[in-house]
């Protein structure tokens, strides 16, 4: 899994909690309970994850809307998948059988 920054995590979090694209704006509105940020800040964040592909974004008049480019959960089961790839059959399937004796 994209290893996020501590701030990355918390406006992808508000991102994955919204089912519309938010602006700059309303990520520093959601985030202003847990720290004072200002504008710039998460402007900064949010741009270098559009890039990083990680969020989409769509011009809404002057100011940009933003989603993540994929759900948590598509990001997860993809990186975990990526991981399965790197080992043999064998390995694979003793880390499922690990994990479902963990999760199950």
């Amino acid at each position: 899994m994209p290893v996020f920054g501590d701030l990355e995590q918390a406006v992808m979090d508000v991102l994955w909690e919204r089912p519309t694209a938010l602006s700059v704006r309303d990520v520093q509105a959601a985030l202003a309970d847990e720290r004072a940020l200002a504008y710039t800040t998460v402007m900064t964040v949010m741009d270098r994850l559009a890039k990083k592909g990680q969020l989409l974004r769509e011009l809404d008049g002057r100011a940009w809307r933003y989603s993540p480019a994929q759900s948590w959960v598509q990001l997860v089961s993809d990186e975990i998948v990526a991981l399965l790839d790197t080992g043999t059959a064998e390995q694979r399937r003793a880390v499922l059988e690990q994990v479902r004796q963990r999760v199950c």
